[in-house]
C-alpha cells in the first residue's frame, strides 16, 4: 500500500493537540482510580491513534470516504 499525506499542516496540529489533551486527562484518570482503567483505556487508544495521524499526516477515514467518493463519481460516469 501506498500512503500519501491527506489532511493540512493545520488538521494535523489540532489532531496532536486534542491527543495529547485526552492523552493526559485519561491517563490522570487512570493513576488516580486504578481499578476503572477499562473505559479510560478506551480513551487513551484513541488519543494515541489521533496523535499518530497528526503525526503522519495520513487518516485513513479521510482516505476511505475520498476513495468512496472517486469509486461513485466513476460508477456514475459508466452507467451514462
Amino acid at each position: 500500500m501506498n500512503f500519501k499525506q491527506n489532511i493540512s499542516i493545520i488538521n494535523a496540529l489540532m489532531r496532536i493537540t486534542c491527543g495529547f489533551t485526552l492523552l493526559t486527562w485519561a491517563m490522570a484518570k487512570m493513576v488516580k482510580k486504578p481499578w476503572k482503567n477499562q473505559s479510560y483505556l478506551f480513551v487513551v487508544m484513541l488519543s494515541a491513534m489521533k496523535i499518530g495521524e497528526g503525526i503522519l499526516r495520513y487518516c485513513p477515514v479521510v482516505d476511505a470516504m475520498e476513495n468512496g467518493q472517486n469509486f461513485m463519481k466513476n460508477e456514475s460516469k459508466q452507467e451514462k
